[in-house]
């Protein structure tokens, strides 16, 4: 015989109050499991979302970020030629050769300075990045000390909003537009004349060339063509997989430290789903003893107890999972490990993390409610009986 679910549920409302505070603790662990997992999966998103499939970097070889690169301005003319290269609209080659540099700057309201990414662009790098797109204001013009912002920028830094002016590489800059990336890497830069910011940084060198793909099949062939030239020193990569390169160390040290914190929290929450579970055993020797004299056996006593505990969990896993799928009405800021330059990006939740994260709290139950429900189970039917 098999003790039915609603024995199971009056039991845990009649210890209502342990219930909540075993449940409670219980969510506390889950919220900090399932924060970390979207800020992780919030990261990664960000930065593939930066790129497009069939956009292809090239950066100096050996360099991990556009930063550290530098493409001579000859070798970029040999890149430009390449015949894999889209064609826009007016018969010229999609490809935009870039300068990158980080400026520091402060945050509104505060004296802390953060890096920030500061990027020029061709003319054509603007179509390019179909997730990009002028929200305010209009597009720079190409020759004049005027950038364009992204929104997350805009919101954080003095001088990056529209009408407001930067100094930086000698010159002042005046903001005619404000951008928005789709949450995507772009929303933490700022976007100017590459020409007009070699000039102002005295670079002889474009730090990468952003190029389309007439067919995306034909990056094989490029890359190869690219980096067996003796006349390049050169590396390619599709622009997602690049961007995604860049969240490698940020996103492990975010791993690492959830996974650190996660366990440590889980020994206190299942210790005290452990107590919980063996003070109800405790509490019900007669009880369990009764249950023995009725036919119910052994194997029914311990999955009842351990349903117990996994029903304890679940209830605290969905609390916990509800509370967390709140964050991600919340930006967060911080520097980037591989580009060391301001980087917002949001909490995302996923079906993945939902279903992981559940997991997690029923095994937290299991692991808390086995040794409690084998104890009940072990229980002996006249020892029981005589202890009520």
């Amino acid at each position: 015989m098999k003790i039915p679910l609603s024995y199971i549920l009056r039991n845990l409302w009649t210890r209502r109050l342990t219930t909540a505070l075993t449940a409670g603790g219980l969510a506390l662990v889950v919220f900090v499991f399932a924060t970390v997992l979207m800020l992780d999966e919030g990261l990664r998103t960000t930065l593939v979302a930066t790129g497009e499939q069939d956009n292809v970097v090239v950066i100096r070889r050996s360099a991990e970020t556009e930063v550290q690169s530098g493409v001579e301005r000859r070798q970029a003319s040999i890149i430009a030629t390449h015949p894999a290269i889209a064609m826009g609209s007016d018969g010229a080659p999609l490809v935009s050769k870039e300068t990158v540099v980080l400026i520091s700057l402060h945050k509104r309201g505060s004296d802390k300075p953060s890096n920030v990414v500061i990027r020029g662009i061709a003319p054509t790098g603007l179509a390019m990045r179909p997730q990009v797109r002028l929200t305010a204001g209009r597009m720079f013009r190409p020759g004049a000390s005027e950038v364009i912002a992204g929104a997350s920028i805009a919101r954080r830094f003095e001088g990056a909003g529209i009408g407001e002016t930067l100094r930086f590489g000698q010159r002042e800059w005046t903001v005619v537009g404000l951008f928005d990336a789709g949450n995507s890497g772009f929303d933490s830069e700022i976007w100017g004349d590459s020409e007009q910011l070699l000039q102002a940084f005295r670079r002889l060198a474009y730090s990468s060339v952003i190029l389309r793909l007439a067919d995306g099949e034909r990056f094989e062939g490029l890359r190869s063509d690219l980096e067996g030239d003796q006349r390049l020193t050169v590396q390619a990569k599709r622009e997602r997989a690049f961007y995604a390169d860049q969240s490698k160390a940020l996103s492990n040290f975010i791993s690492y430290l959830g996974l650190v914190l996660s366990i440590v929290f889980s020994l206190g929450a299942t210790i005290g789903a452990t107590i919980t579970m063996y003070a109800s055993v405790a509490n019900r020797v007669g009880e369990i003893g009764t249950l023995r004299a009725l036919g119910f056996q052994r194997r029914s006593i311990l999955a009842a107890f351990l349903a117990e505990a996994m029903l304890l969990a679940l209830v605290g896993g969905a609390a916990g999972l509800a509370v967390a799928s709140c964050m991600q009405f919340l930006s967060f800021s911080t520097t980037n490990f591989q580009s060391f330059s301001e980087l917002a990006f949001g909490f995302k939740l996923s079906p993945a993390i939902a279903a992981k994260t559940m997991l997690f709290a029923l095994a937290m139950g299991f692991v808390g409610g086995f040794l409690p429900a084998f104890r009940a189970a072990r229980l002996k039917i006249v020892d029981a009986l005589r202890a009520a």
